[in-house]
């Protein structure tokens, strides 16, 4: 993925899931879209492992590191 922002991609993936969600694609379309999603799926994974990684080092104080995974309360 050249230079793409992590947004653009996600609204790109976002926009190939629900087309082909609809269920009215031409299977030559279909299989260059699922390509194309794979693509934007691993680009957006990386940056998202990227960007933990820098959230862990600016938590970092000395030598050790200050990590707590974000756990999301249930609203039920």
């Amino acid at each position: 993925m050249p230079r793409e922002k992590f947004e653009d991609a996600l609204e790109k993936l976002e926009n190939i899931v629900r087309r082909m969600e609809e269920g009215d694609m031409p299977l030559e379309e279909a299989m260059k879209s699922f390509e194309e999603g794979i693509k934007l799926i691993r680009y957006c994974s990386s940056k998202l492992e990227e960007t933990q990684r820098r959230v862990e080092m600016l938590l970092g104080k000395e030598d050790s590191l200050i990590s707590e995974r974000y756990q999301e309360e249930d609203s039920d």
